[in-house]
């Protein structure tokens, strides 16, 4: 991204960075610039920043202060988790602290009675399901990355995963976000009960980016582990079937607990990776987790295999284990490191579309490839719509790059003219700002923008990400004089 602004006066970062060591330990408080190399980006490389500080507290009073800190001094703060964001929504600011949260790791509490669980933002999305296992409960959204992704970026991007199709996004499995504001204030959204006091402002701060203000404290629902689950996978002669096949399954009154789908380029390439027993020789294939007592895993397994073998399945195999059904969905869940091995690089678009448009999106992409001549592998989240192309090209040719970026705007736009939204669990960030404006009218921007003032009148916050307005980064300098907050 271009620099567009100077750096801070330097008397100015001398003294930002004089108060943010007497706030934090020196191990917490990284200056040198090679140091600071691991967070310039997340896991959209193509965007890279470094910011003048990277803040690592230990504690919530740290980060609190951190935070008073820079709103003193009007400092831009850019929160960050584990880094695995695909919008370069974490990307530093380069005259801010970036606020890294990897340190908030600690499950504050297990509650089997309510089932829920406490969580520092830092606890990783597959440690909350480990330390409930103890007493049958789990976390149901599993983002393909939860062995990495941390919960508190889970709230901002509003994840899902597999298993969303039938429990819910993170939104939907949230009780309440204890969450500091731009001034350090701490306040509570939400409450252990299912309704709290007041406007219900859980929807507006999940999924927000880290815009409106940072999460310190996460109490998430927990689940009870089904008696039974089982894996149907099911190979197909061409994506069109498959696509059909989804819908089918929904319209028969059937809610799995996941409905993935993956072409040929992902069956391929999670296939050499995983060894999972994927039929190479099909176009598409669906993976289908049925879930509940063994008497309704039974009955919808056998319902399920009808609709596929009617919409032409061409093999179906059923998990007679846990073993196997952990392996069905190894290949799912490593097809994204898996592309990697076919292409330098590739770039990983999330856009929802509704159910019944899959086929027609599918076979529009892969004309959109031919047009761009670049190969796309397709592997997402079927039963609720939520895409997501690897676009493969090489970084080292600006020429790729482009084609790449653009044939990923075309697929957002096409989501967008077919009744959906371009994003599903990845968010806004930097990556799709240009898309904002396809997908919302001028009225509803001003409206984002001014829920954005009334959280953050001094734009602070994650600046330049979210809503597009003027320039990425003049933003946050441009936008208090637009709205006389400066």
């Amino acid at each position: 991204m271009d620099n567009l602004q100077p750096k801070l006066q330097a008397v100015a970062a001398d003294e930002l960075r004089n108060r943010l060591a007497a706030i934090l330990p020196a191990h917490s408080l990284i200056e040198e610039t090679e140091a600071q190399r691991p967070y310039e980006c997340d896991a959209l490389s193509l965007y890279r920043e470094l910011p003048l500080f990277v803040a690592l507290p230990e504690t919530v009073d740290q980060a609190q202060a951190v935070l008073r800190c820079c709103h003193a001094l009007e400092v831009p703060v850019v929160a960050r988790g584990a880094g695995t964001g695909l919008t370069a929504g974490a990307m530093g600011h380069p005259e801010g602290v970036l606020l890294g949260l990897a340190k908030l790791n600690r499950i504050i509490k297990i509650d089997p009675v309510a089932r829920t669980a406490t969580l520092q933002p830092g606890v990783t999305n597959l440690a909350i399901s480990a330390a409930a296992a103890k007493y049958g409960l789990y976390y149901a959204p599993d983002p393909s990355s939860q062995i990495a992704c941390t919960i508190g970026g889970n709230v901002a991007a509003n994840s899902g995963g597999v298993h969303c199709l039938k429990y819910g996004l993170t939104t939907h499995n949230l009780l309440s976000i204890e969450m500091l504001t731009v001034e350090g204030e701490r306040v509570t959204i939400g409450s252990p009960g299912l309704d709290s006091p007041g406007l219900d402002l859980m929807a507006v701060i999940t999924g927000s980016e880290g815009l409106l203000g940072i999460a310190v404290e996460i109490t998430v629902k927990l689940l009870p582990q089904p008696e039974l689950a089982r894996v149907l996978l099911a190979g197909f002669d061409s994506v069109r079937s498959a696509g059909d096949a989804v819908g089918a399954v929904v319209a028969a009154g059937i809610i799995p607990a996941g409905l993935e789908m993956m072409d040929a380029l992902a069956i391929q390439a999670a296939e050499d990776f995983a060894q999972a027993g994927y039929p190479r020789d099909a176009e598409a294939l669906l993976l289908c987790e049925l879930d509940g007592t063994v008497e309704e895993v039974d009955q919808h397994i056998a319902q399920v295999s009808n609709i596929f073998s009617a919409h032409g399945a061409t093999s179906l195999r059923i998990s007679q284990d846990e073993a196997e059904r952990a392996l069905l969905w190894k290949g799912r869940k490593s097809a994204f490191p898996a592309v990697g091995r076919l292409a330098p690089d590739y770039y990983c678009m999330d856009g929802t579309i509704p159910r019944g448009q899959v086929s027609h999106v599918l076979e529009k992409i892969s004309q959109l490839a031919e047009q761009y001549d670049l190969r796309v592998a397709n592997v997402f989240h079927a039963g609720d719509g939520n895409l997501h192309p690897l676009i493969m090209y090489d970084g080292s040719d600006p020429a790729q790059i482009r084609r790449a970026e653009q044939f990923g705007a075309d697929i957002l736009d096409l989501s967008v003219a077919v009744g959906g939204a371009i994003t599903g669990e990845h968010g806004v960030g930097l990556e799709k700002l240009n898309q904002m404006q396809t997908q919302f009218g001028e009225a509803e921007l001003h409206l984002f923008e001014d829920i954005k003032i009334a959280f953050d009148p001094r734009l602070t916050l994650n600046p330049g990400k979210g809503i597009p307005i003027l320039k990425r980064c003049q933003e946050y300098r441009a936008l208090p004089g637009k709205h006389n907050h400066g």
